[in-house]
């Protein structure tokens, strides 16, 4: 990240982070920074919502107001102020346990209102900060703390849960693939309405240990060597796809935001007063 962004957008004085060596979470965060310079929004107008967990931490090092909410509610905070001030651009911060599993009746329900949110999901496939726990995200087979044996659940692909719940975009990148990555946020904050972006990273002490990934580079160079588009996934079968991860644009389908109804839904009533 070039300098003058450091110091333009992060609290310097709260730097070093307390994120774990080799640990993505900055990366992600980057690139949240990257697309906000990119757009050239007002900071003034912009907030930074999260809930519990590793990826959390974030907005604690960008000088945004910002909400460090309790776990999983991230979204009904952020709904709360995207009503009562519509102007403002609301991003939330989550990790994957906080997004889909304690708070996933809060996801579905912002994608169905299809609120003026933009969610960045930092998706480490593991609850990072309390004892490496397996998450809804989780792969089949993976082991963590509390499938030591190897996890027999099913995962969810969040961007086709959000879309089918009414997320009107969503998008999916990794950590490793950064310029790509801060372009579908940008995207995510110019649609007027619910987008998600997961972002694929890293957690090298919780899930890459009990998983023999090896080093962070390593588990960088696995996430790199195992990505392909979306154009590229047409033209496999679902032998060829096992254990790969599909990145792209899955969903970008426009409609009326939210809040602006409920404003326009005030507005009728009171003219009928």
């Amino acid at each position: 990240m070039k300098r003058e962004l450091i110091d333009k957008y992060y609290v310097k004085d709260r730097l070093p982070h307390m994120w774990c060596p080799g640990c993505s979470n900055g990366i992600a965060t980057g690139a949240i920074v990257e697309a906000i310079d990119g757009l050239k929004l007002d900071p003034d107008k912009v907030i930074i919502v999260s809930g519990i967990g590793c990826s959390s931490r974030a907005p604690s090092y960008l000088k945004f107001d910002t909400l460090h909410t309790t776990h999983g509610r991230a979204l009904g905070f952020a709904e709360g102020i995207k009503m009562a001030n519509p102007e403002l651009e609301v991003i939330v911060i989550s990790g994957d346990g906080d997004a889909s599993a304690i708070g996933g009746n809060h996801l579905i329900h912002a994608a169905r209102r299809n609120i003026g949110i933009t969610m960045v999901v930092f998706n480490n496939d593991i609850y990072g900060m309390t004892g490496g726990q397996y998450s809804p995200t989780t792969p089949y087979g993976a082991r963590s703390a509390t499938t030591p044996y190897g996890n027999i659940d099913r995962c969810f692909d969040l961007c086709t849960l959000a879309g089918a719940a009414g997320a009107t975009y969503t998008a999916r990148s990794t950590v490793y693939h950064v310029k790509q990555l801060v372009k579908f946020i940008e995207n995510g904050i110019k649609n007027d309405g619910f987008s998600l972006i997961e972002a694929l990273s890293i957690c090298p002490t919780q899930y890459g240990r009990k998983n023999k990934m090896g080093n962070p580079v390593a588990m960088l160079d696995y996430i790199r060597d195992n990505s392909i588009s979306i154009e590229k996934a047409k033209k496999l079968n679902d032998e060829q796809l096992k254990g790969k991860f599909i990145t792209g644009e899955f969903k970008f389908q426009p409609e009326p935001e939210y809040s602006k109804k409920y404003e326009a839904l005030i507005k009728r009533i009171q003219s009928n007063a």
